[in-house]
């Protein structure tokens, strides 16, 4: 019976393709496949090789030649992100690396954004927890323009107060919209109770409240003056130049830079985990509450890197990850769950995260925490670990295809001092972890009796549900993380 169904589809199929004039054999065959098609081999991993200069001052030059496009990309990476932000001023980073491309030299913010524009460039400055970084992207036929034009930028800001006065509005206005994105307050608060108040990675990257009011001219030139040194920054140049080039331009517009003292980098312990609590922060009226749940996790030069990285696959890390499937593909709880370790110079956190509905908040905490318990107390199938080394190492080819994908990961290497041929070596690495690799990171790294479950949502509809579950004592905080009283 299947077999003379089969037959008369393909009939079907013929009469179809000959009336559409298409080869009626070409279409047939396309119909009658009934397993997916072989894989070919996969891409082979080409990273370009990075070399490496300093210029008189004591800036570190990397450059990654790629000729087969005329373009580069370049990044100034500068040891002047988060954590160096004083105590009573949390944002500053972030806000004096968004000042640097808001009047420059004689060119004002609208200056430089047009001539951006006109050199089919892409400038941008901005700063993370660790570093500070401008990076252009430009035609290489625009190189030399352009290079003047960041220069400026990185060397020469006059940070206006006038432009200072238009972003300090614009950062207030954008903490004050913080209390309608449960999105943006769970990560916020989730951080600040993970690490307390005398960590740098527990404040907000963008300040809160008080500190957007207290940012002035003076306290960002002050920051500039002490951080922003040759000595205590990296320049990554990937693309159609040549290191000799590349040496010659760089010299040329940032070898006057002068050098000066650097204040060590921080590297404040941080706070012992505490028993499973419950943190609640209450946003009246919300159409679906956002849950964060993790602590402490690793540095990104730990030796269990890969491990964690085929463990988090398995756990949240795309798209057929066990946390996924489960509170989106088999419940419908959530558009998406996912999980992340993530390692930087000092240990970050560790978490898995979905904005759920309002009504299934209990649930999908039931959910979570039985994912992540699964993951550390059993065995995880050889398959599955497996199918996430392939997902590791079948989709880093392509990262390294462009020249802004590979200065993404170069410069991920100069972030975290690892060795420029790093990547060399890495598919090997990820191909060794083994099921028992897994089960040894998951139960060291993973600790579901210190976690910290944040839940942003409306504390009326799911406070309730929440303490039923008897998954520790909850606690009321605000959007940053502090007790309310």
């Amino acid at each position: 019976m299947k077999a003379a169904t089969m037959n008369a589809a393909r009939t079907l199929v013929a009469a179809a393709a000959v009336s559409l004039g298409l080869p009626a054999g070409l279409v047939s065959q396309a119909v009658v496949r009934t397993r997916p098609p072989t894989l070919g081999a996969p891409p082979a991993l080409v990273v370009p090789r990075a070399r490496v200069a300093r210029l008189p001052n004591g800036l570190q030059l990397v450059v990654v030649e790629m000729h087969k496009v005329p373009v580069v990309d370049i990044t100034l990476l500068v040891h002047a992100g988060s954590v160096r932000d004083p105590n009573d001023l949390p944002g500053l980073a972030t806000f004096t690396a968004g000042m640097l491309d808001q009047g420059a030299g004689r060119r004002s913010a609208p200056d430089i954004a047009d001539e951006t524009a006109f050199l089919g460039a892409q400038l941008s400055t901005r700063a993370a927890a660790e570093w500070a970084s401008v990076s252009l992207h430009v035609p290489k036929r625009q190189l030399t323009r352009a290079l003047d034009l960041m220069a400026d930028v990185a060397l020469r800001p006059t940070f206006p107060d006038s432009e200072i006065a238009r972003q300090r509005s614009q950062r207030r206005a954008g903490i004050l919209q913080l209390r309608d994105r449960p999105t943006a307050q769970a990560p916020i608060a989730f951080n600040a109770i993970v690490y307390g108040a005398l960590h740098p990675y527990g404040w907000p990257a963008d300040g809160n409240d008080a500190a957007a009011a207290a940012l002035d001219r003076e306290r960002v030139a002050q920051f500039y003056t002490t951080y922003y040194r040759p000595n205590g920054a990296r320049m990554l140049v990937v693309g159609d130049i040549t290191l000799a080039e590349a040496r010659r331009l760089i010299t040329a517009r940032f070898g006057a830079w002068r050098r000066g003292d650097m204040p060590p980098l921080p590297t404040p312990e941080p706070p012992r985990s505490g028993p499973r609590t419950i943190y609640l922060v209450d946003k009246p009226d919300a159409a679906q509450s956002v849950i964060r749940i993790g602590h402490l996790g690793v540095a990104r030069n730990t030796p269990d890197y890969q491990a964690l990285q085929v463990l988090n696959t398995i756990l949240g890390g795309s798209f057929t990850s066990r946390l996924n499937q489960n509170l989106r593909e088999t419940h419908g709880y959530t558009y998406g769950a996912n999980s992340a370790f993530v390692a930087r110079r000092l240990a970050g956190p560790f978490f898995a995260a979905a904005s759920v509905q309002t009504a299934k908040t209990d649930s999908s905490l039931i959910e979570f925490m039985r994912e992540l318990r699964k993951i550390r107390d059993s065995i995880v199938p050889g398959e599955e670990v497996a199918k996430a080394r392939s997902y590791i190492t079948l989709g880093l080819p392509g990262e390294f295809e462009t020249t802004s994908g590979t200065a993404a990961r170069f410069s991920e290497l100069l972030e975290n001092d690892l060795p420029l041929d790093y990547y060399r070596s890495y598919i090997a690495r990820i191909r060794a972890v083994t099921p028992a690799d897994v089960r040894r990171v998951a139960r060291r790294y993973i600790q579901p009796d210190h976690f910290a479950i944040v839940v942003v949502g409306d504390r009326n509809q799911i406070e309730a549900g929440l303490r039923a579950l008897n998954e520790g004592p909850i606690s009321i905080r605000d959007l940053w993380g502090q007790e309310m009283r």
